[in-house]
């Protein structure tokens, strides 16, 4: 007995609408994503909107999803690019259909823009990177639903040593304690370090609890000539520095 061959007309999935999903169509997805793949690498990142570049980083964790209305989605409940990157994974996994793999890829995303501006920052001086510090300090923190409290520390050259987050705290307060900075630096060989935390309400002015620590902290590490280079406040749009504002 002759063998027949299946009908072409079997390989082609737009001919059976009724077996594929519209999401599911490999012809039109992935045509749709090898446009877009191709605006990028031709005209750079630029040429893609906030909407299409979220769509591009789900797709990846999300082959056979649709990931425009996702991306969609994302943007409205978290506003902006940024804050769909910034967002905690657990608040991004509430979004239907982003799941713990589009989560992850978001949350990927976020951490290799923040190595890269690290790196940058551990390359050089920090006092003579001015710029790339406050950028990477924007960058890590302006997102954080609540107060985190940081220290940079560095050593005789003013290059970083380490940057931890010592303190997570509430909306309003992060908890941090002068003997425990000066204890840290003394494990880490730092002679200097720049503090810096967020206010997740936007405005970066300092309290006077933060101005009294700040003060608190210097003294403390003045005693083990440790010298407190600035206290950096990042908000939502801006950043205040200590020094620049005679604070310290």
């Amino acid at each position: 007995m002759t063998r027949t061959s299946k009908p072409a007309a079997l390989a082609d999935a737009s001919l059976l609408p009724g077996l594929f999903p519209p999401d599911a169509d490999p012809i039109g997805a992935e045509g749709h994503r090898m446009r877009m793949r191709q605006r990028l690498l031709k005209a750079g990142p630029d040429s893609l909107a906030d909407h299409e570049m979220l769509e591009m980083i789900l797709f990846i964790a999300l082959p056979r999803r649709d990931t425009k209305p996702l991306a969609r989605a994302l943007l409205a409940r978290f506003r902006t690019y940024g804050g769909v990157i910034g967002a905690p994974a657990r608040e991004l996994m509430t979004v239907d259909g982003v799941g713990e793999a589009g989560a992850a890829a978001l949350k990927l995303v976020q951490a290799s823009a923040l190595r890269m501006l690290r790196d940058e920052v551990a390359s050089a001086p920090v006092l003579t990177s001015w710029d790339r510090l406050t950028d990477y300090l924007t960058a890590s923190m302006q997102h954080e639903r609540t107060e985190q409290f940081r220290i940079l520390f560095l050593d005789g050259r003013n290059k970083l040593i380490a940057d931890e987050v010592q303190g997570q705290g509430t909306i309003n307060h992060a908890p941090a304690y002068p003997r425990e900075v000066v204890r840290r630096c003394l494990e880490l060989h730092a002679t200097a370090v720049i503090l810096a935390h967020n206010h997740p309400s936007g405005e970066p002015t300092p309290s006077r609890e933060d101005v009294a620590l700040t003060a608190d902290i210097a003294r403390a590490a003045a005693t083990m000539g440790i010298t407190v280079h600035d206290h950096i406040i990042v908000g939502k749009s801006r950043w205040l520095s200590f020094r620049a504002e005679k604070l310290l």
